[in-house]
């Protein structure tokens, strides 16, 4: 798209929740809209655990970036890679696959996630799998089973025993709902299946450096989801941090040794590094700090928002890493954006915080709503599923997700357990 006309042009890195709800905040509106993602498609992030362990389709949690604005004459797309920012020419230069396109803005709106952090031991990434994008989901999924066809044909052994244990790295909602719907998955879905018996004792483990799960939650909430993790069945270790994963064994560091071929990763994330193009001082997770305003401190016409943005709240406590955050940031963004061009005065960011949620399996789950209304077991879990089914894009995949939970509720099926490559 090439801006000819005399309007401002909006040039949007990332199609996340903080980049489609500014995209969209932007429709109709007196400017020209580029948004830039690496994938032509929006990812339900919330909901790539379940890809990983065979309860929904990818299409299901994804959506086509051009469907979702395929009404919108001001708003366009493009799947590339940003390759560099020049802040004094206000461009951005994409790869377009074997090309690169340079891209003229006036103001820029960074909103393009995070990546998995291993907090200075990058030698645990070569071993381990992440579940950030569909990709990851995809790659897990494709692994488990593979694991579980080859371990029932050999022979009673550790090796045997390493295949039908997972090791799932991290207590935060991630960990928690991916060793749920594994054990899950492993022992009633895959276990009867196969005809498991007692010589493949499948296993499913959550280690926690800390010496509680869900650390934002009340320690009442804290301990109920650890309480439904282990009924269900999940093995829980905490207060140990992982010293070394290799494709045979995790190692903690108290010496503990655990035969796995399977490590998910779901301790931390950082900043994606696309805001390192800028040029600008970024704090320890490769965020950029940001004024009330949600702009640069060095440039007003850029904007950060989401993971990218660092922004600390009244109690001087940096906002969280969180989808709700990043789509109020995206709306606010966007306004601003309008507010300048209309010479209004540009509004601060406040963060209506309607609470957080985790699931931990069939009827179970923990819920802090508004930060003051705990719940737990079914009735969290029933919201948890409400909330997720509104915030999918599209009727179809809100249907489809629908008709599936359904299924496997009354079923335990998992229809999705097709090995591709």
């Amino acid at each position: 798209m090439n801006n000819t006309s005399q309007r401002p042009k909006v040039v949007i890195v990332g199609a996340g929740f903080g980049g489609i709800f500014a995209a969209r905040t932007l429709e109709k509106k007196p400017v020209d809209v580029l948004l830039v993602d690496a994938n032509n498609y929006h990812t339900f992030t919330p909901l790539l655990y379940q890809v990983a362990t065979c309860a929904l389709d990818p299409s299901e949690i994804a959506y086509p970036i051009r469907g979702i604005f395929r009404d919108s004459k001001n708003v366009d797309c493009m799947m590339g890679r940003v390759v560099s920012i020049d802040r004094a020419a206000r461009t951005v230069t994409i790869r377009v696959g074997e090309r690169e396109v340079v891209e003229s803005y006036d103001y820029l709106i960074l909103s393009a996630g995070s990546v998995p952090t291993y907090f200075g031991n990058d030698h645990l990434r070569a071993n381990s799998f992440e579940l950030r994008t569909l990709d990851d989901a995809v790659k897990i999924r494709n692994h488990i089973l593979r694991q579980f066809e080859q371990a029932v044909w050999m022979p009673p052994s550790v090796q045997r025993e390493a295949m039908a244990t997972i090791v799932v790295v991290g207590g935060g909602p991630t960990g928690l709902e991916t060793a749920g719907a594994l054990y899950e998955l492993y022992n009633h879905v895959l276990g009867p299946e196969f005809g498991v018996d007692q010589t493949l004792p499948v296993r499913v483990m959550l280690v926690e450096k800390l010496e509680e799960l869900l650390r934002p939650y009340p320690d009442k909430l804290s301990q109920a989801a650890l309480d439904q993790l282990r009924s269900l069945g999940v093995e829980v270790v905490l207060g140990v941090s992982v010293e070394e994963i290799t494709n045979e064994i995790v190692r903690l560091e108290d010496g503990t040794e655990i035969p796995t071929r399977t490590v998910i990763w779901t301790a931390g994330v950082k900043a994606a590094p696309a805001a390192e193009h800028l040029g600008v001082e970024l704090t320890l997770g490769g965020a950029l700090p940001v004024t009330d305003r949600l702009s640069l401190v060095e440039d007003k016409r850029i904007y950060a928002v989401g993971d990218n943005a660092y922004l600390e709240d009244p109690q001087g406590q940096p906002y969280p890493m969180l989808i709700p955050v990043a789509k109020q940031q995206g709306i606010l963004a966007a306004k601003n954006i309008l507010r300048e061009i209309e010479g209004a005065k540009r509004q601060a960011f406040v963060y209506h915080d309607r609470g957080i949620m985790a699931t931990i399996g069939r009827s179970r789950a923990v819920a802090w709503i508004y930060n003051r209304i705990p719940m737990r077991g079914f009735t969290a879990w029933v919201a948890w599923l409400f909330l997720h089914l509104l915030s999918l894009m599209g009727f179809r995949n809100k249907l489809n997700v629908l008709i599936n939970w359904t299924w496997n509720y009354l079923t335990y099926d998992r229809s999705v357990r097709v090995v591709l490559d």
